[in-house]
């Protein structure tokens, strides 16, 4: 399985019953076959253009594991669900993260 990550901008018209969208996102991605390594909600933003005539999104992060097939699937089905206004899913880049918590630990250690 391989990394990625995942945001995904859910209607703001659900912000209230974020919950049940947040299932219906996880139910896709555990239906695909992956799993979630961490969700972060970021909360509702507003959008650089409309989309879908939305001026507002809420903005969740997820670093998920999928097996090979799972990116496409999970493309398939987040184009016609309703609560996504838009999604991004790319690849992770290990050396890069690795290179960012390598400083943070670098920068940590010397302002202590």
């Amino acid at each position: 399985m391989k990394n990625y990550e995942l945001t995904v901008l859910i209607h703001p018209d659900l912000e209230a019953n974020l919950e049940q969208a947040l299932e219906k996102v996880r139910g896709i991605i555990t239906e695909a076959g992956g799993e979630i390594t961490k969700e972060d909600v970021w909360g509702k933003k507003k959008l650089e253009y409309s989309i879908r005539h939305e001026n507002f999104a809420v903005y969740v992060y997820f670093d998920v594991a999928l097996p090979a097939t799972a990116p496409l699937r999970i493309s398939n089905v987040f184009n016609i669900t309703d609560e996504v206004l838009r999604y991004l899913l790319v690849k992770t880049d290990e050396r890069a993260r690795a290179a960012l918590e390598s400083a943070k630990a670098e920068k940590a250690a010397s302002e202590a």
